[in-house]
């Protein structure tokens, strides 16, 4: 890892660390990636309600992803910690080049199945588990020590950015093109490609050697046990899989939102997606510029809350310019909580243990496409409104918790050091 910054020079400012040319492919690579998943992800969502027209199995679809994702993501990590980084982002990344251009050639064939997509979402889950911890794990190689928080925002931003910016775009040109989807798809498919060719750029990351011989089962192990040991991570880890797991799944009923309560097809899904990409890109702005003190704690309970009561506000609006301008709340409510939560978990870790942590972290994502398929079931049986605005309800709740948990945490924190 590059060493603190000389004495007597300040820090990096947040933009001032895209002057460090490897951590720059660094981070023009992770925009790639992002911009390629996240696109697909929409069309494969709304390619499933075409050919299905359920809500039920839009669910499924996450689901697999969900599955796949908390099976591998914790293995992610691991070998985020053991091996080059450079080599796990390379192969993640070639996995999903081969989900998206495979689902793009079925659909513009017109051989494209339900259960194509199912596999899809367990290819492309594999390789997101196995591309996002080694890249939070290399940051910390490729810059000084003292620039890492700088850095960790402006990696965070992007990819949070790319989560609702590829998406919005994705849904433009499904509404917009009678061959939409499959360009989707391919477009998806290249941009992937492009990011293996700025890989190539990076160094490789240094290989860990442990000298006591663990396993990567043992590796694996010391990892949970670490995060158990420290009720500050584990609180925030807790929190993100549980506001992840209850509101992100919003995004798997935009299509419904659109055509069932709005009546707007595939190009108010678009104008939706849009939305919540403008308060992402706007958020992502006053983060990126915004310094790093003050209370990160406090920021991740506000935005997590503001967050869920969007979400509400968007079941509720009786018209879809209300339900868009929920949406550009929703948006930058969410990126907020997601990019403080994990600045605050790297913040907090030790060096050695970045990347397993990451691979929990990353479990949320896994949570989230577990949890939509019986939200999808729920949403056929009493309605879109009224499922997402339990989804708003239940993310303040547990926003709510986390805000009890952390202050009690803190202050045992507190009697300890005194004593």
């Amino acid at each position: 890892m590059a060493g603190p910054s000389r004495a007597g020079e300040a820090a990096p400012g947040a933009f001032d660390i895209l002057r460090i040319r490897p951590f720059l492919v660094l981070w023009l690579s992770a925009a790639v990636v992002f911009l390629g998943v996240m696109a697909q992800n929409i069309a494969r969502t709304w390619l499933a309600f075409e050919l299905t027209g359920s809500n039920a199995a839009l669910g499924g679809v996450l689901l697999s992803f969900g599955v796949a994702m908390l099976v591998a993501t914790p293995w992610g990590g691991v070998a985020a910690d053991r091996l080059p980084k450079r080599l796990v982002m390379q192969v993640a990344t070639l996995l999903l080049v081969s989900s998206s251009a495979w689902i793009g050639v079925a659909t513009a064939t017109a051989v494209v199945t339900y259960w194509m997509l199912i596999v899809a979402g367990v290819v492309q889950a594999i390789g997101f588990a196995l591309f996002s911890p080694a890249r939070m794990a290399l940051l910390a190689e490729l810059v000084p020590r003292d620039a890492v928080p700088g850095a960790v925002s402006l990696i965070l931003v992007n990819s949070e950015v790319s989560r609702v910016v590829g998406p919005a775009l994705a849904g433009l040109v499904i509404g917009s093109f009678t061959f939409g989807t499959e360009a989707v798809f391919l477009v998806s498919a290249v941009l992937l490609a492009l990011g293996m060719g700025i890989n190539l750029a990076l160094p490789p990351g240094r290989r860990r050697v442990d000298p006591s011989g663990r396993s990567p089962l043992g590796e694996l192990m010391d990892g949970l046990s670490y995060v158990r040991r420290r009720p500050d991570l584990a609180a925030l880890l807790w929190c993100g899989i549980g506001v992840t797991m209850a509101g992100l799944p919003y995004l798997a009923f935009l299509p419904a939102v659109a055509s069932d309560l709005f009546d707007l097809g595939s190009l108010g899904y678009g104008l939706l997606s849009a939305s919540s990409a403008v308060g992402a890109v706007l958020t992502g702005l006053a983060l990126g510029r915004r310094s790093h003190r003050g209370d990160q704690r406090r920021l991740l309970i506000v935005a997590g809350a503001v967050f869920g009561l969007a979400l509400a506000a968007m079941a509720a609006a009786p018209s879809f310019v209300l339900a868009v301008v929920a949406l550009v709340v929703v948006g930058g409510a969410l990126l907020a909580f997601q990019t403080t939560s994990q600045a605050l978990l790297l913040a907090l870790s030790d060096i050695e243990f970045h990347g397993r942590v990451q691979g929990l972290v990353m479990l949320s994502f896994g949570a989230f496409g577990v949890a939509a398929l019986p939200l999808g079931i729920l949403a056929d049986a009493i309605g879109t409104r009224w499922t997402l605005a339990g989804m708003g309800v239940v993310v303040v709740g547990i926003v709510l918790v986390f805000a009890v948990v952390s202050r009690r945490t803190r202050a045992a924190s507190r009697l300890l050091d005194l004593g």
